[in-house]
């Protein structure tokens, strides 16, 4: 439950959107190189997803849990044995998600009392999670101890004192990491969190801190944190980063005398984003990484809790947004496919230059692709495509999902699917912005639906401090002043449900 006053986003139930029956059934087919094979499992998904557009509508989320599990074991398979894995919730947050990945053996790592109550909400108690982030206030660190969190990961020493402060107030201890700062090993990526100037850890550049900066009453420094890159380009990248990582912890473990009791090396593991293509394996992570563990940390096994990390990879390609073309028009050589989800749905992010152009094509569903006028197939019977700029509903020049999509141009009406966008979706984009309704959110297991609903924005009531009068004294006007605060009156579109 939200504690806070911010408008916020909520999570419609069930039955705000059309009653669920019985999908069609999704058969599980096994791995396999066979190219036919893999387009047959994609043909019978979209048969399934245009079933769910009939009968929850369009825009909307589809997720498969399924393959939610399935990635957690892959990703286990390819870390050292006893390692913890932690999933990110930024990534997303859907409570079907969260809740598959906890009965798969994850645990929460969360950045927000939002993400902490969705964390409960899926079964999650707050002993089970990692509070990390900078910048995090009194008021959500009194809101996590109190729900029972006792992990935190800490960016500075005045970051420690805060979780101290709250922890002392109530009478607890917190147990707390020291996210770090180092030098990276160089390898590409995404986005660089840490390895150079940054908000994020404690930077060591400069030589090792001093363990007495970090003693603090209210607070148990227990181990470290280490989160330099997200998205790495390549799995050599990503264990050679991994391997800078334990050595540095090797060293303060050293320079401090204090022996670690935690490793959280963070994360980095890929997936594709908006596009075709298959998440990596990482096969050949788990044999290096225990190695550099024995080598720098001897004796890790029996003292040592080592942590990953991951969002993206956990959930990436789990999600696909499934769209509607609501008019397909030409401008000056230019063709235009005008859909029903746009930045608002799906790709906020890319405003601050932290995602490529996105993909979206067509639902491969019973008989030829519908084209968007005569003469677009040729003889040969082979679907023409040609570049289509495919653009949202708002009113806005910036509202581009691509702008030169090579594919079949479609009528109105067509569906198009976006894929690999169960990570950083619908909550990382501008859900709010020119008021639209957000998509419907569906999440199935072996083709059956599990749960439907979606988020909502609603504005809440400040019940705030008494307020100062600043009005000069004298006679007043009977009524009430332009500036009084009447806290029950409220626009009606600022009213959400």
């Amino acid at each position: 439950m939200r504690t806070d006053h911010s408008p916020a986003p909520r999570r419609a139930a069930a039955d705000d959107l059309p009653p669920a029956g019985d999908a069609p059934a999704d058969e599980e087919l096994p791995a396999t190189e066979d190219v036919r094979a893999t387009a047959d499992v994609r043909a019978t998904e979209d048969l399934l997803a245009a079933e769910l557009v009939h009968r929850y509508g369009s825009p909307l989320y589809v997720y498969d849990l399924d393959r939610v599990a399935r990635a957690a074991a892959d990703l286990r398979a390819a870390l050292p044995e006893q390692a913890r894995l932690y999933y990110s919730l930024k990534a997303n947050p859907h409570p079907e998600l969260v809740r598959t990945l906890r009965l798969a053996g994850c645990r929460p790592e969360i950045c927000s009392t939002g993400e902490l109550a969705a964390a409960l909400a899926a079964g999650f108690t707050g002993a089970d999670c990692l509070y990390g982030g900078p910048g995090k206030t009194a008021q959500e660190l009194r809101e996590a101890l109190a729900a029972g969190v006792r992990a935190f990961s800490v960016e500075s020493p005045a970051d420690l004192r805060r979780v101290g402060a709250e922890a002392r107030a109530l009478g607890v201890t917190a147990r707390c990491l020291l996210r770090i700062n180092g030098t990276g090993a160089g390898a590409g990526v995404g986005l660089r969190m840490t390895g150079g100037a940054s908000q994020f850890g404690h930077d060591i550049a400069d030589g090792l801190p001093d363990l007495a900066e970090f003693t603090v009453d209210g607070t148990e420094l227990c181990g470290l944190h280490f989160f330099p890159l997200t998205n790495a380009a390549d799995p050599q990248g990503l264990l050679a980063e991994a391997v800078a990582s334990i050595r540095t912890a090797a060293a303060l473990e050293a320079h401090w005398g204090l022996p670690l009791r935690m490793l959280d090396l963070g994360g980095g593991f890929a997936c594709p984003y908006a596009a075709p293509g298959e998440r990596p394996r990482y096969h050949g992570l788990r044999a290096p990484l225990t190695a550099a563990l024995d080598e720098h940390l001897p004796g890790w096994r029996g003292r040592l809790e080592l942590a990953f990390e991951s969002g993206r990879y956990l959930v990436g390609d789990s999600g696909r947004l499934i769209c509607t073309v609501t008019e397909v028009k030409e401008s000056r050589g230019t063709t235009y496919g005008v859909l029903d989800s746009g930045i608002n749905h799906l790709g906020g992010l890319s405003g601050v230059g932290r995602l490529p152009s996105l993909r979206a094509e067509p639902l491969r569903l019973a008989g030829p692709p519908r084209l968007a006028g005569p003469g677009s197939a040729p003889a040969d019977g082979v679907t023409a495509t040609r570049r289509v700029a495919l653009v949202g509903p708002l009113c806005t020049p910036a509202d581009v999902i691509s702008r030169a999509a090579e594919t079949v141009p479609p009528q109105a009406g067509a569906l198009l699917a976006v894929p690999n966008v169960g990570a950083y979706g619908a909550t990382a984009s501008l859900l709010g912005f020119l008021s639209r309704p957000a998509p419907a959110e569906v999440t199935v297991r072996d083709g059956r639906v599990v749960s439907s609903d979606r988020l909502t924005l609603r504005r809440e009531p400040l019940p705030g401090r008494p307020a100062t009068d600043h009005r000069p004294a004298g006679p007043r006007p009977a009524g009430p002043h332009p500036t009084d605060h009447h806290p029950t009156d409220h626009h009606p579109t600022d009213t959400r449900s």
